[in-house]
């Protein structure tokens, strides 16, 4: 019986790969640096040696493996295994899924990473045990993904969940990375805070924020805590958006749990307090009811975890 499963970690800076057993136990994990501007069969030849090296550290052989997971940035094409294009990867409308079966001899999958961390986060951390499960992360961007019925969604494309993108003010002047106006991402983001922030110093407006070299929704945070009006303006503002996102996909999926995760999560009890107030006031009380919003319990590990688990999920006997 094949008793373990690797996961891939593909970031544009760094790849981390583990080999787990069924449990999600790791038993090796290796980083290497991406290489990303070296192209695409550099990038690839570090995929293939990262594999080797937790396969070679753990002292088993491919025919133990069960499957390849691999966790990369979108968008894609997870049925066919292909990269459509994503910034900070040389990839473009590149199988990377082939190479590696071909090498390896390994049944392997590829997902966008914000779906690896949903399926990570359902089978090993805050979703186990549910049937229905959403996870946001918000940091940088706000991303997505689910798990419903026990399968992982990805809808016709493969790049369902895209919850950052969903408009939230129509006639905003923030305007997203994407290029769109008003979306989840373009208010309540990391970046979105931090952005905030800097346009107030600019403005002129009277905050201990204009004293701080390199903003960033850490230290617009800590702004809150001691009081200044214009951190609290756009933290409560960013809060009030992320709310509105949630009860939008409260009202629309039904979950049982919503789990969340990312840097500005970690902002903790005034995050989750903030946004669940928002989402009751937005979403039918019972549906609201019905739904846990949880942390995230994965943390740094989200990547490669959730490839461990998509490897362990899609090779499951259906």
């Amino acid at each position: 019986m094949k008793k373990y499963v690797i996961g891939v970690d593909l970031g544009g800076t760094k790849i981390t790969t583990a080999i787990s057993d069924l449990t999600g136990k790791i038993i090796e994990k290796t980083t290497l640096a991406t290489g990303s501007h070296l192209g695409e069969e550099v990038v690839m030849e570090r995929i293939f040696e990262s594999i080797s090296m937790v396969l070679e550290a753990s002292q088993l052989n491919v025919d133990e493996v069960r499957a390849i997971g691999i966790g990369s940035p979108g968008p894609l094409d997870s049925e066919k295994g292909t990269i459509i294009t994503t910034p900070n990867l040389p990839f473009k409308n590149y199988n990377v899924v082939k190479p590696i079966e071909r090498k390896f001899g390994i049944k392997t999958y590829l997902d966008n990473d914000a779906n690896a961390a949903a399926i990570g986060e359902y089978t090993f951390g805050a979703g186990k045990g549910t049937k229905h499960m959403l996870y946001v992360t918000v940091s940088t961007g706000v991303g997505g993904g689910a798990v419903l019925n026990g399968r992982p969604y990805r809808g016709n494309t493969s790049n369902a969940l895209e919850v950052g993108h969903m408009t939230i003010e129509p006639f905003s002047r923030h305007q997203c990375n994407c290029g769109k106006f008003g979306d989840l991402e373009a208010l309540a983001s990391g970046t979105a805070i931090a952005k905030r922030a800097k346009e107030a110093v600019q403005e002129g407006r009277e905050t201990s924020l204009k004293n701080v070299d390199t903003i960033t929704s850490y230290e617009v945070h800590q702004a809150y805590l001691e009081g200044d009006v214009v951190a609290m303006e756009i933290l409560e503002n960013a809060f009030m958006y992320m709310g509105i996102g949630l009860a939008n996909l409260i009202v629309n999926f039904d979950p049982e749990v919503i789990v969340i995760g990312g840097g500005v999560s970690k902002i903790g009890d005034l995050f989750f307090d903030k946004i669940k107030e928002e989402a009751r006031k937005r979403s039918f009380d019972f549906m609201f009811d019905a739904t846990r919003i949880l942390p995230a319990e994965l943390g740094q590990e989200a990547g490669v975890v959730g490839a461990l688990a998509l490897a362990l999920i899609e090779s499951e006997e259906k």
